[in-house]
């Protein structure tokens, strides 16, 4: 038991210390408890003060909500209404993208439009020719004049060779653009000048044409005889051949276009005018009347018939063979004996054509202007043959009275 004494001693010791402690604190805690009350009543008033001051906050507080409600109000009408406009899109959409419509509703924002993209079918497009160029003789209205033949060239002229009498005649006076049958005066213009048939001739870049476009096969560097290149303008109406006969000309091609005109007035052509050799120009321009005299003239050149009426010709050209056919389907047709002709077209004069024939025993000269259709002037032609027949024939049977 001796060694449980000194224990029992410190533990004795230890609650004495206590004891005393507490019993020393007591008045300090009575102190802090009494201290303690005021500070409590303080914290109350001011609390009381606070509460008193917040009441206009409470006013804005107020405020703000009914401005938030207000807010919310019309981001909830936003809502309605792109739910409609949803809705709409998706009762018009197919089965298929009603998902997608509902989804894109939902992740679009209220303030932001939707926007619907269409796509728009381009029209076929429609290509609409280009108005054909109109003839000098439409423009002057000489198209629509009516004859007793109904023939299709605006103006035309019949007149027997021998005694210059008028056999019919339309629009014989009009002026119009003559197209390649300005050949005809170029041919005469070479002939009466005597010069020899058988001097080449070299086609050159200056002979291509440039204003119209036409085509020819004579290539340029090609190499022809004066005869070959006048047997190609008046058969075939070859232009390169044409301008390359006023081009080798004595004095150039100025030269050859002033003798063309004075030719003309020499022959008493006052209604005719030339500027170059071809007739692809339509400043080439004459009337009815003086194509008549042309015509009745040329006629007296042997080689001018005898190249006019050709129907075809053989052309050697190096390694290849050329072959070149009359531009006048009667030549090649039995039951017309021609004497000369020559053909021409260009948009401007329409179709044209100009003949020394023999019809009933009577020797005719033909000019038709200004017609319509590749076959329209052969066909004027034909009209005219049967009419001058069945007036001959007539005048036979027909016995005198009394």
């Amino acid at each position: 038991m001796t060694f449980l004494a000194p224990r029992l001693r410190k533990a004795t010791q230890m609650a004495v210390v206590v004891l005393l402690g507490a019993a020393l604190s007591w008045p300090t805690l009575s102190q802090a408890t009494t201290s303690a009350k005021p500070a409590a009543k303080k914290a109350v008033s001011t609390k009381a003060v606070e509460r008193k001051k917040a009441v206009p906050a409470k006013s804005v507080n107020a405020n703000r909500s009914v401005a938030s409600k207000k807010s919310a109000g019309t981001r909830q009408s936003e809502k309605a209404v792109t739910r409609k406009v949803a809705r709409s899109s998706q009762a018009a959409a197919k089965p298929g993208q009603r998902q997608r419509a509902t989804l894109s509703a939902k992740v679009q924002q209220p303030s932001l439009k939707k926007v619907s993209i269409k796509r728009t079918v381009p029209a076929p497009v429609v290509r609409v020719a280009a108005p054909a160029t109109l003839t000098a003789g439409e423009r002057l209205g000489l198209r629509y004049v009516d004859d007793a033949l109904d023939l299709n060239s605006s103006v035309a002229l019949v007149v027997d060779q021998d005694s210059g009498e008028v056999l019919f005649s339309k629009n014989e006076s009009a002026v119009l653009p003559i197209a390649s049958l300005t050949k005809l005066m170029t041919g005469l213009v070479i002939v009466d000048a005597d010069l020899p048939m058988s001097e080449m001739i070299t086609i050159t870049q200056d002979d291509v044409d440039t204003y119209k476009g036409s085509r020819s096969r004579l290539a340029v560097g090609t190499a022809l005889s004066r005869g070959e290149m006048m047997h190609l303008s008046l058969m075939s109406s070859e232009n390169r051949a044409a301008h390359a006969l006023g081009r080798t000309f004595p004095g150039g091609m100025q030269q050859f276009v002033k003798i063309m005109n004075s030719k003309a007035q020499e022959l008493g052509m006052k209604d005719t005018r030339y500027v170059e050799p071809t007739g692809l120009l339509s400043w080439n321009q004459s009337s009815a009347r003086d194509l008549a005299t042309l015509v009745s003239i040329a006629y007296q050149r042997p080689l001018l018939r005898e190249l006019s009426t050709s129907p075809s010709h053989a052309l050697d050209v190096g390694a290849r063979t050329l072959q070149y056919s009359n531009s006048n389907r009667l030549i090649r047709n039995p039951e017309w004996d021609i004497g000369l002709q020559k053909t021409g077209y260009i948009s401007e004069a329409g179709r044209c054509l100009v003949m020394q024939t023999k019809i009933a025993g009577r020797k005719l000269i033909m000019v038709f202007l200004d017609s319509t259709g590749k076959l329209s002037r052969s066909q004027d032609a034909e009209r005219v043959r049967r009419w001058v027949e069945a007036q001959t024939y007539q005048q036979l049977f027909v016995r005198p009275q009394g």
